[in-house]
C-alpha cells in the first residue's frame, strides 16, 4: 500500500490539473492559443513524473501537462506558455501549451516537443539509443541508469515511425518506456474506426518488448505498475511497453471541444473513471482523510492556480526583435584553414577523401559514430564510402541499420542530446523522402523552437545524382527539396578537397547538415570529371558553409571588353561548366556554389555584376527548382549591372531519370547544351 503522504500529494497535484482546466475553459478569450489538458489522465502521468529521477529523461506529448507538474514545474511556467508569453521558459512564446524542452538542473530531460503525433517516438528512442551507446563505451557514468519515457496517445501509435522506433528498441535492447495512454479517442475517431488492436497487443509483434496493462485512472495500481516498469528497465537495460486506460475528460483541443463529436453516454461513461474523485474515495475510506481536509486542498489548489494564471497574464509579450534568435547555433567554423594541397600527395577520389574525413573524425572524437543502411562491416557502402571503418572502430561505433530512413534520421536528435555527434547515411537521394518528417518536423525546428537549448548537430550524407543509367529511383536530385525546409544546412562538394573540408566543417558546426554527394564524381568515372580528383587536404583543412569557389576566371582584357559571362553552378554542373567554356576560352567564369545554404550571395552578386551576364546552372529539372529561385534572386539584386536576361540550365521538366542512357541524356543538361547557350547569351 502507497503512503497516504504520497497519495494526498498526488491527490493535491491532481487538483492542480483540475483547476488549470477549469480556469481555462471560463477565460477562452483570454487562451486564445489552441491547448489540451491532462484532464482523465492524470494518475498514470503523476505516477509516472513522480518517480524520475534527474539523469533520466522524458518525452511529453501535448495531454501531459500533469508530467509536468509532477515534475515540479508550476503552473505559472505552463500557463507562459499557454499564453505565449515571452518568459515562456521552454520556447519563448513560440510553440503550444505543453511543448516543453528543458536541461534545467535537477530535472529529467526534455528534448524538443513537436506537435506531430508519434513523431516523438524516433528522437526520444535516439536517447536511449545514446544513453546505451555512452555506457558501453564508457564515455558516462551514472548514480543511476537512466531511464528514458517516451509518452504516446494510443492513436499515434498506428503511425508508421513508431514501428521503426519500437523495431530498433527491440532489436538493440534499449533503456527506454513508451507509456502510451489510451482514451479511446484520436480527435473524433475512435478506437474502433482506427484499429483492430490496442498498443499493447500491437506490441506482441516485437521480440523482446517487455508489456503491461494498466488502469489509467487509478493512482495506486499506475504507480505500482510504473514502479516495476522503471525497476525493470534501470535494471535490465531493454525496453518496456505500458499500456495506460484512461478516460478523456476534457476536450480534444480548446479549438475542438468534446461536445462538437462526442455523445452524452460517452462523456457520462468516461466520468466514472475520473481519477481525481476516484483517489478521493481511497484517502477517505482507506487512510480515513476527511471530506473537510480534501475540500480544502482543494480550494487552496484553485486559488493558487488563479494567482499563478493572473500572474501569467501579466506577463509581457515576446520581443518581436526577437522572432529570428535561435535558427541556427553559432558556428565556430569561419574561415578556411588548414593546408588544402600539401606538398607530395597524390591525388584522390572523392569517395576516398569522405571516407578519410570521416576515419579522422573517429579517430580524433569518441562522441562521433556512424550509422546507415549498409556502412557497416560487411560492405562499407555500396559505394565503398564506408570501407573498413567498421574494422577499425568497431560495431558499436560504424554499423548498419534496418531500412528505416525516419529512424536513421530521426534519431540524431536524441542522440546529440546526450552529447554524441552522429554521421548518418541515407543510401540514395531518391530514398530520402521517408526521413523528410523528422527531417523537418522534428530536425530542423528544434534549434528555433528550444530557444536554443538544444540544436542538433548531426551530418545527414545522401548520395545524389545521375549517370550511368541509374533509373528512376537512383538518379534523382533533392536539393530544392531540402533547401526549403529552414533550419539545417546543405553541402553538395564538387571535388575531393572540398567534400574533405565540408564534412569537417559540418560536424564541427554544431547544427544540422545535409552532405549532397554526387555519386558520378565519387570516383570520377564520368568522362570530363577527372578535375574531381585533388590532392588529399591535410586532417585540419575546413571548408567554411557560405563560400563559394571561383574555379574558373575569364581573362581580365575580355571583362573589360564586355566579352564574358559568369556560371553559377555546383556539383556536376561544374564540369558541364568547365568543359563547355573551353568553346570560349577567357570569356567564362565559373562559380562553384559549395553550400546550398548558407548561400555565398556576395560572391554570386559580385561576379554577376562584374560581368553582367549569366547563366545558373542545376542538375534539376528546371521548374520551380533552386536554381530559379536563385535566378530570380540575381535578378532583383544585379539588375542595373545585367546585360542580358538570367538564364537557367536544368534538366527537362520529367517525374524521374528514364534509365535507357540515351534518355538520361536527353533529359539531363550536358557540356554540348551549356556551350549553345554561352554562345547565345554571349552574343546578346
Amino acid at each position: 500500500m502507497l503512503s497516504k503522504e504520497l497519495l494526498l500529494r498526488a491527490y493535491r497535484l491532481m487538483m492542480t490539473a483540475k483547476a488549470m482546466a477549469d480556469i481555462y475553459d471560463a477565460n477562452r478569450q483570454v487562451c486564445k492559443y489552441v491547448h489540451s489538458t491532462s484532464r482523465g489522465h492524470e494518475a498514470i502521468q503523476l505516477a509516472t513524473a513522480l518517480q524520475l529521477q534527474p539523469s533520466d529523461w522524458v518525452s511529453p506529448y501535448y495531454r501531459d501537462e500533469s508530467i509536468m507538474l509532477g515534475m515540479g514545474y508550476r503552473p505559472y511556467e505552463l500557463m507562459l506558455q499557454l499564453l505565449a508569453k515571452g518568459d515562456d521558459p521552454f520556447t519563448g512564446g513560440r510553440e503550444y501549451y505543453n511543448h516543453p524542452n528543458s536541461r534545467r538542473e535537477g530535472f529529467p530531460g526534455i528534448i524538443h516537443q513537436s506537435s506531430a503525433t508519434g513523431m516523438q517516438a524516433i528522437p526520444t528512442t535516439g536517447i536511449a539509443q545514446g544513453i546505451q551507446y555512452r555506457e558501453k563505451m564508457g564515455l558516462s557514468t551514472y548514480a543511476a541508469p537512466p531511464v528514458v519515457i517516451c509518452s504516446l496517445g494510443d492513436s499515434s501509435v498506428t503511425e508508421g515511425e513508431v514501428s521503426e522506433a519500437f523495431q530498433f528498441a527491440v532489436l538493440h535492447e534499449l533503456p527506454i518506456i513508451y507509456l502510451v495512454q489510451d482514451n479511446d479517442w484520436g480527435i473524433s475517431v475512435s478506437s474502433d474506426e482506427a484499429r483492430t488492436n490496442d498498443a499493447y497487443e500491437y506490441a506482441a509483434g516485437f521480440k523482446g518488448m517487455e508489456r503491461m496493462r494498466v488502469d489509467g485512472s487509478d493512482f495506486e495500481a499506475s504507480y505500482k505498475a510504473m514502479e516495476a516498469a522503471i525497476h525493470y528497465v534501470r535494471e535490465y537495460r531493454k525496453p518496456m511497453l505500458v499500456h495506460a486506460k484512461v478516460p478523456l475528460l476534457g476536450h480534444h483541443t480548446s479549438g475542438v471541444r468534446r461536445e462538437w463529436y462526442r455523445t452524452a453516454a460517452d462523456l457520462a461513461k468516461h466520468t466514472i473513471d475520473d481519477p481525481g474523485p476516484k483517489l478521493r474515495k481511497k484517502l477517505q475510506t482507506e487512510h480515513k482523510v476527511s471530506k473537510a481536509e480534501l475540500d480544502k486542498i482543494e480550494e487552496e489548489e484553485r486559488a493558487y492556480v488563479q494567482a499563478e494564471f493572473d500572474a501569467a497574464v501579466a506577463a509581457p509579450d515576446p520581443d518581436p526583435r526577437t522572432v529570428a534568435e535561435h535558427v541556427y547555433a553559432p558556428s565556430p567554423v569561419t574561415e578556411e584553414k588548414g593546408d588544402r594541397c600539401p606538398e607530395g600527395r597524390e591525388k584522390v577520389v572523392m569517395v576516398d577523401a569522405a571516407l578519410h574525413a570521416v576515419e579522422e573524425i573517429l579517430q580524433d572524437h569518441p562522441e562521433a559514430l556512424f550509422y546507415g543502411q549498409d556502412v557497416g562491416r560487411r560492405l562499407g557502402g555500396v559505394f565503398r564510402e564506408a570501407a573498413t571503418l567498421a574494422d577499425k572502430f568497431g560495431d558499436d561505433r560504424v554499423f548498419n541499420t534496418a531500412i528505416q530512413e525516419a529512424y536513421i534520421i530521426g534519431s540524431t536528435v536524441g542522440m546529440n542530446a546526450v552529447g554524441l555527434k552522429p554521421i548518418v547515411e541515407v543510401q540514395f537521394a531518391d530514398y530520402i523522402y521517408p526521413g523528410l518528417n523528422q527531417l523537418v518536423t522534428e530536425i530542423s525546428k528544434s534549434c528555433y523552437l528550444s530557444c536554443g537549448k538544444f540544436p542538433v548537430s548531426m551530418i545527414l550524407r545522401v548520395p545524389i545524382g545521375a549517370y550511368g543509367g541509374g533509373g528512376p529511383y537512383h538518379s534523382g536530385s533533392v536539393e530544392s527539396t531540402l533547401a526549403t525546409i529552414k533550419g539545417i544546412k546543405i553541402a553538395y562538394p564538387s571535388n575531393a578537397a572540398d567534400i574533405k573540408g565540408l564534412i569537417k566543417a559540418a560536424y564541427y558546426d554544431g547544427n544540422p547538415v545535409v552532405m549532397l554527394e554526387h555519386k558520378g564524381l565519387y570516383w570520377s568515372k564520368v568522362p570530363g570529371t577527372e578535375d574531381a580528383k585533388t590532392v588529399e587536404p591535410d586532417r585540419n583543412y575546413i571548408v567554411p558553409f557560405g563560400k563559394g569557389n571561383v574555379v574558373l576566371a575569364a581573362d581580365e582584357e575580355a571583362v573589360e571588353n564586355g566579352e564574358t559571362l559568369c556560371i553559377i553552378t555546383y556539383g556536376m554542373g561544374v564540369y558541364w561548366a568547365k568543359n563547355a567554356a573551353k568553346q570560349y576560352p577567357g570569356c567564362v567564369e565559373i562559380i562553384d556554389l559549395r553550400t546550398i545554404y548558407p548561400l555565398d550571395e556576395k560572391l554570386v552578386y559580385d561576379t554577376v555584376r562584374k560581368h553582367g551576364k549569366c547563366i545558373v546552372l542545376t542538375e534539376e529539372q528546371l521548374r520551380n527548382s533552386f536554381c530559379e529561385a536563385l535566378a530570380g534572386r540575381i535578378a532583383q539584386n544585379c539588375f542595373s549591372s545585367l546585360d542580358a536576361p538570367v538564364m537557367t540550365i536544368g534538366a527537362l521538366d520529367l517525374p524521374a531519370v528514364p534509365m535507357n542512357m540515351g534518355l538520361e541524356a536527353a533529359m539531363l543538361p550536358s557540356a554540348d547544351k551549356v556551350a549553345t547557350k554561352i554562345g547565345e547569351l554571349l552574343a546578346w
